[in-house]
């Protein structure tokens, strides 16, 4: 029997339609969300907007399953 992977996931607005996006700002947070373990599986642009929806999942460890199940 194979075990099943079980995911978490992230989804977070990225920018601002009151300053300009730079590109290393965008890749400081997605190296930050890469060394945390996420990997990017969809983005999504605004229309008219300069905001991007980043969704991101990672494996759920036993430590972060117990931790969401037991909020403290």
């Amino acid at each position: 029997m194979t075990d099943t992977m079980i995911w978490e996931y992230r989804v977070q607005t990225w920018g601002s339609i009151w300053k300009s996006n730079k590109d290393e700002n965008l890749e400081a947070l997605l190296n930050e969300w890469g060394e945390e373990g996420w990997e990017v599986i969809s983005t999504q642009h605004g229309a008219n907007s300069e905001k991007v929806k980043i969704i991101a999942k990672r494996p759920l460890t036993h430590s972060r399953h117990r931790e969401r199940s037991y909020p403290s």
